[in-house]
């Protein structure tokens, strides 16, 4: 079976303490899940397109497993505090 990753891209930081509140549920909601966190940060250098935005990327041992965390009650109570707080894609991809 093959992981799943989630990929997060952040295009814009719009309010800070909500980005705040979403972390300090989101990263405990993901690591209940079962998700490990790979990378978290703003690009150390940006090529092609030049943008240096915040990414994470976190690893699941399936992609049903990432899937099942995002809608899960804990994670969904992240993205309430969030609300707004943010302009950012989340993708669900599956390893090779």
């Amino acid at each position: 079976m093959a992981k799943g990753y989630w990929v997060s891209a952040y295009h814009a930081v719009h309010d800070a303490d909500k980005l705040a509140a979403y972390a300090k549920l989101a990263g405990p909601a993901i690591e209940e899940g079962g998700g490990k966190f790979l990378a978290r940060g703003t690009a150390v250098k940006a090529y092609e397109a030049g943008i240096a935005q915040r990414t994470v990327i976190v690893e699941f041992a399936s992609v049903e497993q990432a899937i099942a965390t995002h809608d899960g009650a804990g994670y969904q109570a992240a993205l309430k505090a969030l609300a707004g707080g943010v302009t950012r894609d989340l993708r669900v991809i599956e390893g090779v």
